[in-house]
This record gives structure tokens, sequence and C-alpha cells, in this order.
């Protein structure tokens, strides 16, 4: 059986990275970075362009005027917008299209409330995705015109990466409505719809981190094969190939984990692939602005933006902690036993 990527599954990507190289290159990247308003981040013009595109409705029916692919698909492609740090409520969208008018084609800004916290891009959404955690249910909150935090009674926080704007919310909000046909008696979607809906959040975060994690490993080999010192460039040396070596182990084991999570989809390999996602993300922007020096620390330099965004990243949908407790609870489950039957719903 082969499992490297298709014809079509490369062309994917490679048409994902041009429109992101055209739409969103780096001169973009940091003028969000510098931007004098965190919300200024989120393109509306670029968001449309990803409708227009397909990259939320990729995985929906053609008759619903989506590609009709599969969670791999989408894989490729927010891999691709993780190396590209694109801001933005990426996966919250993604994952409302089809159930939300509008998110589909780029017109609906949909952003996640998973309980009390931090919810990012509020002030720019349209909807909010409502997490009850004690019923398992997906609901969803209106919150256009840059309502949300006045609804939610939201705070804004100083966020650690500053293409993501953070609102912290103290308490679930009560004008949550069910999605329209969903659920049983229309109480929205309960159940394995709505765990399934989490895992695939879980992984496409997992993605984008894999995409980073190849981003720095890059930046790192370039900068070693350019930097020089001593009459050489400073890749020529043992120790920094051992620490762009290790880069690229980190960066390969979470991508196998990663797509093949995508194969899969079950809760075990996700998490397993989120938690391998995480650390190479994480440790690879760590060792690339090591491998930058001086200069990797500096504001001008990108290195520090990856870095930033995995620490974010590494809080969302799944967090670090609760993939490891379902890593844990799988290795504990005596055989026949379905690591997931003792799991209290999305603790």
């Amino acid at each position: 059986m082969d499992f490297r990527p298709s014809h079509d599954q490369r062309a994917l990507v490679a048409g994902m990275r041009t429109l992101l190289a055209a739409r969103f290159p780096r001169e973009k990247l940091r003028e969000a970075v510098d931007a004098q308003v965190p919300e200024a981040a989120l393109d509306r013009s670029l968001w449309r362009e990803l409708g227009k595109c397909g990259f939320f409705s990729l995985r929906l029916a053609e008759k619903d005027g989506g590609a009709g692919l599969g969670l791999t698909e989408s894989v490729f492609l927010f891999e691709e917008a993780g190396r590209h740090l694109l801001p933005g409520p990426l996966v919250a969208t993604h994952l409302a299209a089809g159930l939300i008018p509008g998110v589909a084609e780029g017109e609906t800004v949909v952003t996640a409330l998973e309980g009390p916290g931090m919810v990012e891009h509020l002030a720019m959404a349209d909807v909010v995705l409502v997490l009850d955690g004690d019923r398992g249910r997906l609901r969803v909150l209106k919150v256009t015109g840059g309502h949300g935090p006045s609804v939610l009674a939201g705070s804004p926080m100083r966020s650690v990466d500053p293409t993501t704007p953070l609102h912290h919310v103290v308490s679930m909000p009560e004008g949550a409505r069910a999605l329209p046909g969903a659920g049983v008696g229309g109480g929205g979607l309960v159940g394995d719809d709505a765990a399934r809906l989490l895992r695939e959040a879980a992984l496409l975060t997992a993605a984008q981190q894999l995409g980073s994690a190849g981003r720095t490993l890059d930046m790192a080999v370039s900068h070693a094969k350019n930097r020089r010192q001593f009459g050489r460039p400073i890749g020529a040396f043992q120790a920094v190939q051992h620490l762009c070596a290790q880069m690229l182990a980190r960066a390969e084991l979470a991508r196998v984990s990663v797509y093949a999570a995508s194969l899969t989809a079950t809760e075990i390999d996700i998490a397993g692939a989120l938690l391998l996602a995480d650390e190479a993300a994480v440790r690879n922007a760590r060792d690339c602005l090591q491998l930058h020096g001086g200069m990797g620390f500096t504001w001008e330099a990108d290195v520090h933006l990856h870095l930033k965004r995995a620490w974010l990243r590494r809080t969302q949908w799944r967090p670090t902690e609760d993939a490891e407790e379902s890593l844990a609870r799988a290795l504990l489950a005596t055989p026949g036993e379905s690591p997931e039957e003792n799991r209290e719903p999305f603790e």
C-alpha cells in the first residue's frame, strides 16, 4: 500500500502554497505583527479568498458546493497555513462550514468557546461556536458587528502572539442556540458528532504545528548554509549539524503521526500526533532561534513569531495535559476495553 501523497494531493498543496505566497507573503505577516490594532491581523478579503478557493468547504459534498475531499486533504492545507503563520480562527471556521450559512464562502468568521477561558479573534468574529462541556453539545452564538466582547463579557488580554488577539470569558453565555436541524429535538450537535468535531479540531491544530515545525527547520538550515564564521558556513560545524538533524527528526516523526491520524481519526492517534506536533513546533522554534544567535531574538526576525504561535496553539482545543491523559487511559485500559469508555466528555 502506498501512503505517499497522491498527485492530486500534491497539486492541492502546491496550489495552497502559491495562494498564500501571493496573498499572504512575509510583508503581510509583518504588517499584521506591527499593526496598532491586533484585530487588524485578520484580513477579511483574504478570508473571502480562502472561501472562494475552497479552503473552508473542502470536505463538503460537491452537491453542497464543496470538493468532497477528506480529513487528510484538510490536514495538508492546514500544514501550509501553519508554515505561513496565517492568522485567524481557521479551525473553528473550517469545522463550521456547512453548519452555519456563509462560512464555506468565507463571508462568516467563526471562533470557538470551549469553556470559561480564552477566545481568539472574538472582536472580529460573526459567530461563536459554544461548547457545553457538561452536555457534550455544540451550539452557536451570533456576535456580528464586533459585539463579541460585549455579548460574552470578554476582557481583552495581552496575547503572547501579536497576531492572535485574545479575550478572557469568565462564564458560558446563556443565549447560544442549537445549530439549525442538528441534534435530537434541535438540541445541537451532541454525542459522537460533537466529539468528532473536537477530535478533528485537535488534529487540524496539530497540522498547523507541523507546518510551523517544518518552516523553522527550513529557516535554520538556510541560516546555517549562509551564515559564515571562521571562514566557512556555520553548517560545517558538527554541533550545528546535530541540532538541525534533531529538528528534522522531530518534524518527520510528527509528520507521519499527523498524517496517520488523519486516516484513522481515532482519539488515541490524534492525541499522540498532537503531542508530537506540539513538541516539534516548540522545540524546533527554540532550536532555530538558538542557531540564529542574537539575531533570532530581534523583533525584525520571524523566528520568535513561530515560537509564540506554537506556545499559543499548544493550549487550544486539546491542551497538552488532556492529550497526555488520553494516552495514559489507552495504556492503562484492560484488554478488550475501549480507552474512551471511561473518559468523561470534554473534560
